[in-house]
């Protein structure tokens, strides 16, 4: 490969889709695989996405629903779980 250095990893689409489709693919990639943290135990950089939306701690082994592409979406931070178990809603 190598020849991804302007375009990053959405060089392996080449001349495909145009180039707007291509930079808001690169950017929700980018934002996808950046370090996030824990929601329970608060370690930087655990978190992996199993599937769309579904996201799991590999230190403390936690699983939870969030975003498609990030663990943490705008409407899901109104409650963080804990607070949500303390109102009895989960």
């Amino acid at each position: 490969m190598g020849r991804t250095k302007n375009v990053g990893s959405i060089g392996r689409y080449g001349a495909r889709y145009g180039a707007a489709p291509r930079k808001k693919a690169l950017l929700i990639e980018k934002r996808m695989k950046a370090l996030h943290r824990c929601p329970r135990c608060r370690t930087p950089g655990a978190l992996k996405r199993i599937s769309i939306g579904i996201w799991t701690c590999k230190k403390c082994g936690y699983k939870f629903t969030g975003g498609a592409w990030i663990p943490r979406t705008m409407l899901g931070k109104t409650f963080a779980p804990e607070e949500l178990k303390k109102m009895g809603l989960k």
